[in-house]
């Protein structure tokens, strides 16, 4: 025999047993364990599945308060206007020359002679009739 035919049939029988060895590494499963995974991977996609439309419906509900939050941001920006409109008309109203204009408007004339009251000299002790002391 030669060489060359020995190396073939030692070819033969390693490729023979190397296949042997690697259908026997896999492990034989029966119908009832392909059964099992196969609802098990159903399982796990609907669980998942009702994750997300979960997850979605929380998201949505958070863009609705978003929306809400900016009407409202927008509502407190507009009465801050308002608010700051009202007061620049009441200081104009109350300016010392607008009240002095209203005040000669209705007939009222500056004093000529002002009185002040002095609060930091002592007042005078006062006693009734019935003997309440005022001061």
């Amino acid at each position: 025999m030669s060489i060359a035919a020995l190396a073939q049939q030692t070819r033969e029988r390693v490729a023979t047993h190397s296949s042997r060895a690697l259908l026997k590494i896999v492990p034989q499963t029966s119908e009832g364990a392909q059964a099992t995974h196969k609802y098990f991977a159903k399982f796990l996609t609907l669980v998942s599945v009702i994750g997300f439309l979960a997850l979605l419906g929380v998201n949505t509900l958070l863009a609705q308060d978003a929306f809400v939050l900016s009407e409202l941001k927008y509502e407190s920006k507009m009465i801050a206007d308002q608010r700051e409109a009202i007061s620049r008309k009441m200081e104009l109203y109350s300016s010392p020359e607008a009240l002095a204009n209203k005040a000669a408007a209705l007939g009222m004339s500056p004093s000529e002679n002002p009185t002040f009251l002095n609060l930091t000299d002592e007042m005078p002790v006062v006693t009734d009739e019935s003997g309440i002391t005022r001061g």
